[in-house]
């Protein structure tokens, strides 16, 4: 074959295979076999190797990248990615729809509703119909550059398909009028200047079950879900990886002014351009249509072979949508209707009370065992007295329970017609369980708390936290230690565990002469310890380690600590009233100050030196949640801060990463809810790396 006849031949199979793409992934009926279409792309491999002057970019055979990047480049959005308000039920659907009636009372309201993809939302930048550039979302004004990674997925089309004439007019005829003929014809012909394409990238349930056959035969480590699946495979720094992970991709809005004048017209407008989008969503006169839509949808939710969490219901007209305005960060023209929780019924056999170092009393639900989102259920947090008086719960109930943001269990709703007359009702005891004493109520604040400072439980909680990985970091300190040396009467407060003689040891339970000496020798090693460290130590309440950490920064001293006003304390960024009196109130309690004396006769604490950060990680903050299998908490947080970042106890709209280990908590949902980039333990590893 002469050069010329295998340019030719290179030609038509690009061309066929783009056409058999476009069947593929957006009209979902390929004429051919997927057999023949691949042979098709060995083809044009075989030949555009042996003339490798004819490879062009946007080639089939170029979607995977050679090498892995070294990192991902920021980038910004020219228009941001906002995020969505949730609601939960038709109720909240409708109260929606009359906020927006009250801004603009004569418009007529029409939707187009789509499924909520549960995926990871990211933007394709086309220049004259040829993708250069795939971001992440991010923050909503700033993604991650992961352009080679996109380009891997064949539901992206490396260059816009141009429909045919008779597609075209059928589209202007179908819209007659609504639509500016013109730009329309331009866009979809010519694909001039940029055009804007935003969507999720996602995997499908089969393909996750195949990768993860494959992943344990390898012995590697399984893939948890599709969602986290589809979000680590598109920040993978390896193309080559993402290539097998085999994602999918769905469109849903098109930027910038391409003639059309409604999202449904958006959404037919970028089938036509040859990026796939979902053929379920659907077109809602009314907000009646939208619910029947959604009742349909929750119904055939599990049959389908992708995750998705909800509906997408936008006002269709795309004026009235910009003229609604946003709220925040939240376009007030557009709303996700979410599916409740996964749920499930249960029995509650007993509710005990868990007693804190703080003395708060919290009540817990057992349960029979019930399985929520693969895991099992046994026991559940009521918070407190009015969360059970507000569910109206006895012992002995039958309940629904639900795991809010897939991780926390929750007793949502009691059943009260499945009683049998045996039920219980639970009352808050008068005492403490574990010491008997007297138990109150702050006013304005919903927790009992034991009166007794000196609480067996506590007073073990207490020094429990003292001697942690994140306050003096004194190893071999377990409970059961505590607890003996309480019962013996050597130790009452963390201060006392620096006058602990070998010999106190020698007799308790595990303790000879060897272990005895290694225990006293590795508490009296921590006989100096950093401000923060020893802020953090004192179980001050609503002060965990990042908020000790920043009052150390803060006022360098423990004299200047401890001595701060209100004004002064609330002048430093993350402290707010309730954790500013809170610090009051404990250098106000007599008990508590002397506790601070004797340890402070046994510590000393070094003053912090606030240094100027610097690092590749300066500017971002960081949040930990889940347990991390190869590097504990502290040692994680400590590579962050060697490297410039900053590491947060809470999750907000600042945060830059949360890293989610193996059963994370509640900061993992607040991390999905507000679109923050969250990374598994693997891809932690790396970006430190």
């Amino acid at each position: 074959m002469t050069h010329t006849e295998a340019e030719e031949r290179i030609i038509k199979l690009r061309s066929e295979i783009n056409t058999y793409r476009y069947q593929y992934h957006v009209l979902n009926n390929l004429e051919i076999s997927e057999a023949a279409l691949d042979n098709l792309k060995h083809e044009l491999y075989r030949l555009e190797q042996q003339y490798p002057d004819l490879i062009t970019r946007d080639s089939p055979t170029q979607r995977v990248a050679g090498k892995a990047l070294p990192g991902f480049k920021k980038v910004t959005h020219r228009t941001p990615m906002l995020s969505i308000e949730d609601a939960f039920s038709f109720e909240e659907v409708q109260d929606w729809l009359a906020r927006m009636k009250k801004n603009h009372p004569r418009s007529i309201y029409d939707f187009y509703a789509e499924f909520k993809m549960d995926g990871l939302a990211v933007s394709l930048l086309y220049e004259n119909g040829a993708l250069t550039r795939g971001s992440t979302r991010g923050d909503g004004r700033i993604g991650e550059d992961v352009t080679s990674n996109l380009r891997t997925i064949e539901a992206i089309p490396l260059t816009l398909r141009i429909p045919t004439d008779c597609e075209i007019e059928q589209f202007i005829k179908k819209h007659d009028g609504k639509v500016d003929e013109m730009k329309v014809r331009k866009t979809l012909m010519l694909h001039s200047g940029t055009i804007e394409i935003r969507g999720e990238a996602y995997m499908t349930k089969s393909t996750l079950k195949y990768l993860n056959q494959k992943l344990k035969k390898r012995g590697e480590s399984e893939l948890a879900n599709p969602r986290n699946a589809a979000a680590g495979s598109i920040r993978q720094l390896d193309p080559k990886v993402v290539s097998e992970r085999h994602l999918s991709f769905f469109g849903y809005t098109l930027i910038g002014d391409c003639g059309t004048s409604t999202h449904e017209q958006a959404h037919e407008l970028i089938s036509l351009l040859g990026v796939s989008t979902n053929p379920h969503n659907r077109y809602c006169g009314t907000l009646k249509d939208v619910h029947i839509f959604f009742g349909d949808v929750k119904n055939k939710r599990e049959k389908l072979d992708y995750w998705i969490d909800g509906v997408v219901i936008n006002v269709n007209d795309d004026k009235l949508f910009a003229s609604l305005g946003v709220v925040g960060k939240t376009p007030r023209a557009i709303l996700a209707w979410k599916f409740p929780a996964e749920q499930g019924t249960t029995i509650v056999r007993d509710i005990i009370l868990s007693v804190g170092r703080t003395g708060a009393l919290t009540p817990v639900a057992v349960m029979d065992p019930v399985q929520l989102v693969g895991t099992t259920v046994t026991h559940a947090s009521l918070h407190n007295e009015d969360v059970i008086r507000r569910l109206g719960l006895k012992i002995g109930d039958t309940v629904i329970v639900e795991k809010a943001g897939d991780v926390i269990p929750k007793v949502i709703k009691v059943l009260p017609k499945l009683r049998t007359g045996h039920e219980k009702a639970f009352r808050m005891p008068k005492k403490c369980p574990i010491c008997g004493s007297p138990v109150n109520r702050k006013k304005g604040e919903v927790a009992m708390m034991c009166t007794n400072p000196h609480c067996f439980a506590q007073e073990i909680y207490r020094i429990l936290h003292f001697v942690g990985r994140s306050s003096a970091d004194i190893r071999g300190v377990g409970d059961k230690i505590i607890e003996h040396l309480l019962q013996k009467g050597f130790v009452r407060e963390p201060a006392d565990l620096y006058a602990l003689e070998s010999e106190d040891l020698i007799g308790l339970e595990g303790f000879a002469e060897i272990s005895a000496k290694k225990l006293v020798n590795e508490i009296r090693a921590h006989r100096e310890l950093d401000l923060g460290r020893f802020i953090n130590g004192l179980g001050i309440r609503h002060v965990g380690e990042e908020t000790a950490r920043n009052l150390a920064d803060a006022f360098r001293s423990f004299k200047d600590f401890r001595h701060a006003s209100k004004e002064d304390l609330m002048s430093i960024e993350g402290i707010g009233e309730v954790v500013a009196d809170a610090i009051i109130d404990f250098f106000h309690d007599h008990f508590e100050v002397a506790r601070v004396d004797h340890l402070l006769q046994h510590v000393h604490v070094k003053s912090s030196c606030a240094e100027s950060k610097s690092g590749p990680f300066r500017g971002t903050s960081w949040v930990f949640t889940g347990t991390l299998e190869v590097l504990s908490r502290d040692e994680a947080k400590k590579r962050i801060r060697l490297l410039g970042g900053d590491v947060s106890d809470s999750v907000s709209k600042k945060t830059t990463y949360v890293v989610v280990g193996t059963t994370p908590g509640s900061k993992y949902a607040k991390a999905r809810k507000l679109g923050v980039a969250i990374l598994d333990e693997k891809e932690f590893l790396k970006k430190i790396r």
